[in-house]
């Protein structure tokens, strides 16, 4: 038994900041309303700071085991301790790909002997292991994924009896990356001798991402199966995901926030992303749906690759990019700019994934929860630099670009993890959350997922 007194803090709840002491006993919030002097094993003093709940980042690649030269547990664990980040979800493209809950289970225990903070592991689709992904439901696992477009081998599921089956047959929520790969293998021969990124947004373009969401949110409604749309990348989608409630939620990533296709003459295949960077329209677009509440979510898609890798000429180049230190610090930075509140990304970052994925006791401050917490300085301006980055490839899309409003300190189960002033605790270790499904997902949680 432990305790921890976070005293002064402006907490960010779900109606509002408050000033309030917020008590933890054993990795628990026990009191958001405690006294001053409430007794503690560790008392933090945190008057003008702000404390928010960890964030869930709900689509992860984070390259272990098999890719380990690009990322693995640990460092990928300590780039979210040090970004707020809590808690990961991680896809099933590995080496091997995580296709059977032996796989699953394999990553988890990979995770339990390296991670900093909590985690999960999607099993992913293929066209023939159906049996698998049935069994998983019994295995607490977040989801399913699938591969629509973009992917390769036996990850690659874009024959419709297949999708038939998948979305009629298994009882976890799906999610996938939507786009049409014959939209995509049609645009690619139409610029086979490309060497120009730019043409990149061109072959993967609005229509593969139009068609492949509208074939998925069919299927979903369809069969009555929860479905997650990954990384929206244009306006154009967001009617198709509205309104399909209880069924549809949706998520939109950084870089389909803050880059458009104006940015590849400056940054090159620093930005080259599957789906692909779109127009400054379609950033518009998207922050609107954010704040209409048309989407719910917003997770990296951290996919890093070496620097030297990347610097290839396209198209040998690899499509991805490293996010997940930074992605809070950009939000926040929204915040300092007056275009969101800081409710909206505990709303987008904590709450929302919680409730997605049915992840207990995840998302928010409230008694009962996980002291899964983040502490926050919203006066702190600070630049994004290559050199700084946690992440075993070493560099950012957002290098050289100064934000206001950082993560000072992060705590998972009360413990703290990462600290600006100590660095890392890298003896800690996160756990596998429970994922209780039958709460019904983000619609029918609406005052939050609830604690385990």
């Amino acid at each position: 038994m432990s305790s921890l007194l976070i005293r002064g803090s402006q907490v960010v709840f779900p109606d509002g900041v408050r000033t309030c002491n917020v008590l933890v006993r054993d990795g628990r919030i026990a009191d958001t309303d405690a006294s001053p002097d409430a007794a503690a094993d560790e008392i933090v003093d945190a008057k003008g700071l702000h404390l928010m709940p960890g964030v869930v980042d709900d689509q992860v690649h984070f390259r272990d085991p098999g890719l380990t030269h690009k990322e693995d547990l640990a460092t990928a664990s300590r780039a979210c301790a040090a970004g707020g980040v809590t808690t990961f979800l991680e896809m099933p493209n590995t080496v091997p790909p995580a296709v059977t809950c032996d796989g699953i289970r394999a990553k988890e225990a990979l995770a339990a002997e390296k991670s900093l903070v909590n985690y999960g592991f999607y099993i992913g689709a293929t066209p023939d292991n159906v049996d698998e992904l049935k069994a998983a439901s019994d295995a607490n696992f977040p989801g399913i994924k699938i591969f629509i477009g973009s992917s390769t081998g036996n990850l690659l599921v874009d024959q419709q009896e297949a999708l038939e089956r998948i979305f009629a047959e298994t009882d976890l929520p799906i999610c996938a990356h939507c786009e049409d790969e014959s939209t995509v293998n049609a645009n690619r021969a139409k610029y086979a001798d490309t060497t120009d990124v730019r043409d990149h947004s061109r072959i993967r373009d609005e229509s593969a991402a139009l068609i492949a969401t509208r074939r998925s949110i069919d299927l979903s409604v369809r069969h009555q199966h929860r479905f997650h749309v990954l990384h929206v990348s244009t306006a154009a989608e967001v009617p198709l995901i509205r309104g399909q409630q209880p069924w549809i939620t949706a998520e939109v990533c950084p870089h389909h926030l803050f880059f458009n296709v104006d940015d590849y003459q400056r940054l090159g295949t620093r930005i080259q992303m599957n789906p692909s960077i779109k127009t400054a329209a379609d950033n518009d677009g998207l922050w609107k749906a954010l704040l209409d509440g048309d989407v719910q979510v917003i997770a990296t898609d951290h996919a890093p690759h070496t620097l030297d890798e990347k610097s290839v000429a396209y198209p040998k180049s690899p499509s991805g990019l490293p996010a997940v230190e930074n992605s809070l610090a950009l939000m926040l930075n929204q915040v300092s700019q007056d275009r969101c509140r800081l409710t909206d990304v505990a709303s987008w970052m904590c709450d929302a994934p919680a409730r997605v994925w049915g992840i207990t006791g995840k998302g928010r401050i409230e008694n009962g929860y996980d002291a899964d917490l983040v502490l926050v300085d919203m006066a702190l301006s600070q630049t994004i630099l290559d050199q700084h980055q946690h992440t075993k490839s070493r560099w950012s899309p957002w290098h050289g670009v100064t934000t206001t409003g950082w993560p000072i300190a992060t705590f998972v189960a009360g413990h703290r993890v990462w600290s600006r002033r100590d660095g890392f605790d890298v003896n800690h270790r996160g756990q596998k959350p429970l994922f209780d499904h039958a709460r019904g997902g983000f619609w029918a949680t609406t005052d939050g997922i609830g604690p385990r």
